[in-house]
């Protein structure tokens, strides 16, 4: 941003911002930067007039659940990519410290939303979680968006899913919770196909000419009773799935 204060320009805003402008960066304040940016602090600048004048170096907090959530995410054999409008080099010092596999950094809204598409014309599945409203355009374009309710509703609208919490260890929750979920589907097919792959031959007579046995009604109707019960079940077994 950039404003007048008592008649003179005053710029507030990332290296490029000043730098594009023509403003001059004293060797002591990029030495300072440097030093912000090693830290993982995200440097804002302050220029006045011709002149950069300051910084400030910010730190945003990493939550104590996010190195297990990465660490989750790993386990479940996904890759982890950080995409971010800041610093390299401070991004780069958190993706360490996190144990992030590749980092984008310096990128612009529009750039989150052409790297989900670059990775899904590669053949990947897509999940991007973000909660800003720059978000939004990858959000709606990836396989999965995933928003933080602590974030803006632009971004919420555009995600499948929300976490309540806005903590990233709802995103490894989610995926054992979906993998448990189509596990379960898969022998649910299993448990309503077997009952009619077994009775339906003996119900046409193929066992007759054999051994004379045709299928009783009751008993058919007593199996696909089972075959419901068993698939009801076997879907409540979810609720005791550990996540």
């Amino acid at each position: 941003m950039q404003g007048k204060i008592q008649g003179e320009l005053v710029r507030v805003g990332k290296e490029k911002f000043p730098r594009e402008a023509g403003v001059s960066i004293p060797d002591a304040l990029l030495q300072q930067a440097q030093v912000f940016q090693e830290k993982a602090q995200t440097v804002v600048w302050l220029a006045q007039g011709n002149q950069a004048v300051g910084l400030l170096g910010i730190a945003d907090p990493i939550k104590d659940t996010t190195r297990e959530a990465i660490k989750a995410l790993h386990d479940l054999g996904i890759k982890v990519i950080m995409c971010t409008g800041d610093n390299r080099k401070t991004a780069e010092a958190v993706a360490r410290e996190l144990g992030i596999d590749e980092v984008r950094a310096e990128v612009m809204p529009q750039d989150k939303h052409d790297i989900v598409k670059q990775f899904k014309q590669q053949g990947a599945v897509v999940a991007m979680a973000g909660d800003g409203i720059n978000d939004a355009p990858a959000l709606a374009a990836a396989d999965v968006g995933v928003a933080m309710g602590t974030g803006t509703d632009v971004a919420i609208e555009s995600a499948g899913i929300t976490l309540v919490k806005g903590d990233l260890m709802g995103i490894a929750k989610a995926f054992h919770l979906s993998r448990a979920v189509m596990r379960n589907i898969r022998q649910n097919l299993f448990f309503a196909f077997i009952y009619n792959a077994l009775g339906i031959p003996v119900a046409a007579g193929v066992l007759y000419p054999l051994i004379r046995l045709l299928l009783n009604p009751m008993i058919a109707g007593a199996a696909m009773s089972f075959s419901s019960v068993s698939v009801v079940g076997n879907a409540l077994r979810l609720r005791k799935t550990r996540l």
